[in-house]
């Protein structure tokens, strides 16, 4: 018996490291996943590495609500009723000073980040099951602040008042809703960032983080995914509205 058996799991971002990483424990776990991402060639080498007729794709841009509605629609008509939602897709924003910050990176960081997360709840939860889960990836950035990234911080915090206000809403059903924050990431999506960081403040940011990290060293894409299953299985009935910390003691 699996944790997730015959559960059907939304992934967006599926072909992020922490969203494969994810998608793939809850394959062996006994669900049925979408998995959602922009580009479909991506989707396509995620879905053939996952290798499993209990796998589909749909690609979408996520900030879209008619592409959300269609991606929600295309997991129901496939699988049936979702029980797992986890709204996981985001972007980098941009390395800058604020008052050089481009305002359409702003923008558009926010729509992916916080509108793509209200958009999954919004749709999703009239085509779920009662009792089921929903996790929105926020990040070490939703609680705290940095000078030289404000779209991802601030997006970051956003999603963390989406996932609070829908736990609210969602809980009559027995619906959960948390969110998972890691810390720095051993993936290409954290790496860009840091090289970033390192560019515009001359410090390498690699070895910044890894000396304010406890365990000193990255998270990999999988011990994130530790975390979400165990939100989205049945080990966490009477957790909702929270915040949970992946970040090797970051913020310790």
């Amino acid at each position: 018996m699996g944790l997730l058996d015959n559960k059907v799991c939304i992934v967006t971002g599926g072909s992020g490291s922490v969203g494969f990483a994810s998608a793939r424990r809850f394959v062996q776990e006994g669900a049925k996943v979408m998995l959602v991402d922009l580009h479909e060639a991506d989707l396509k080498r995620s879905a053939g590495e996952l290798n499993s007729r209990n796998v589909a794709t749909f690609a979408a841009d996520v900030s879209d609500a008619a592409q959300t509605r269609a991606y929600i629609q295309a997991t129901v008509d496939t699988f049936g009723k979702i029980d797992v939602l986890f709204s996981n897709a985001g972007n980098p924003g941009q390395s800058a000073p604020l008052t050089e910050y481009p305002e359409d990176v702003f923008d558009r960081t926010l729509a992916i980040h916080a509108r793509g997360a209200f958009l999954a709840c919004k749709y999703a939860l009239p085509q779920m099951n009662d009792g089921g889960s929903i996790i929105i990836t926020s990040s070490l950035a939703g609680v705290r602040g940095s000078a030289n990234n404000i779209s991802y911080i601030t997006a970051k915090h956003a999603q963390i008042g989406v996932m609070r206000s829908v736990a609210r809403f969602a809980a009559p059903r027995n619906i959960r809703v948390n969110s998972v924050n890691p810390g720095p990431i051993d993936n290409e999506f954290q790496t860009n960032i840091e090289n970033a960081i390192t560019k515009l403040t001359g410090v390498n940011a690699t070895d910044m983080f890894n000396q304010q990290i406890p365990f000193k060293r990255h998270g990999r894409p999988d011990e994130i995914a530790g975390t979400v299953l165990y939100l989205a299985s049945d080990l966490s009935t009477f957790v909702t509205g929270a915040v949970h910390m992946a970040d090797g003691g970051m913020t310790s």
